[in-house]
């Protein structure tokens, strides 16, 4: 007997499936609430900052993950800064000094979502940008050699050492997704009115160029993981999957710190119950 699937049923796959979804979603609301109360008790110890750094392809997902994965901490806490094409002020500083004032101050998680590797990433695929740093050593794309990104890479790891030894604690994240994925979501922008707005005939174009962004990518993640600065590799296909793995990371990584809210000053503490009858006879 031929076995027909009844329209509208479920099978096991997609059942399990489900449940993966339905597990990360729970792991994430619990993961949440840990990050929430580390971040408060980090502000009130006033010692770190937490710089988290988002890095993939379009469509990869960084968007709703910082909106899912931060949505349970105190607005106060959490900074997001999307770097989009440099502006005429940011080119007539260095590659870095945009990245640098927007960074985190101590007790807040400040979010890159692209990042200062953009400099290393984007510029490498398109290195007609670099044309408009105005840099004196660059006179032609002929001077923008491997040896000039590389050397990039190196400023850019000193500048999270220097980060690190003062307080900032870095976390960065390759969202990475697959090329047939990326292909859906973007027919979804397309096939789905609402979504329209996301879409830009420019993600097409740079589509074409993935194997060229692979490239860079593995070079700067081979070049530029550091024990103080470490990059994770995050499968994003799944994006429940994906939120509740970054959450999870930041919070075991935060963990290690064991923030402290201060004691109340000595002479403030032995008087409390004075301070409580003040209150109440009010």
């Amino acid at each position: 007997m031929e076995n027909h699937q009844v329209k509208g049923t479920i099978n096991l796959s997609e059942m399990t499936a489900m449940k993966v979804v339905e597990d990360a979603k729970k792991k994430l609301k619990k993961a949440r609430k840990e990050l929430s109360k580390l971040q408060e008790t980090m502000y009130a110890e006033n010692k770190y900052a937490v710089l988290i750094c988002l890095q993939g392809m379009d469509t990869s997902g960084k968007d709703s993950l910082i909106k899912e994965v931060f949505k349970d901490v105190n607005a106060r806490g959490v900074v997001v800064y999307s770097f989009k094409v440099p502006t005429e002020l940011e080119l007539k500083h260095d590659y870095l000094w945009r990245h640098y004032i927007a960074l985190p101050e101590r007790g807040k998680i400040g979010v890159f979502n692209r990042t200062h590797y953009e400099n290393v990433l984007v510029t490498r695929v398109h290195p007609e940008y670099v044309l408009g740093e105005n840099i004196p050593a660059v006179k032609s794309l002929d001077d923008l050699s491997d040896e000039f990104y590389h050397k990039r890479m190196e400023e850019i790891n000193e500048f999270e050492k220097n980060l690190v030894a003062n307080g900032t604690i870095i976390l960065k994240f390759f969202l990475n997704i697959s090329k047939l994925e990326q292909k859906n979501r973007l027919l979804r922008r397309l096939r789905f009115k609402e979504k329209n707005w996301k879409f830009s005939p420019g993600d097409l174009k740079e589509r074409k160029l993935w194997n060229d962004y692979q490239f860079c990518y593995q070079d700067l993640l081979n070049k530029t993981s550091k024990v103080y600065a470490p990059w994770y590799i995050i499968p994003a296909d799944d994006k429940p999957t994906a939120r509740f793995l970054v959450a999870n990371i930041i919070v075991e990584t935060l963990k290690k710190y064991h923030f402290k809210e201060p004691e109340l000053p000595k002479k403030y503490q032995l008087e409390i119950e004075n301070y409580k009858e003040q209150l109440a006879s009010e």
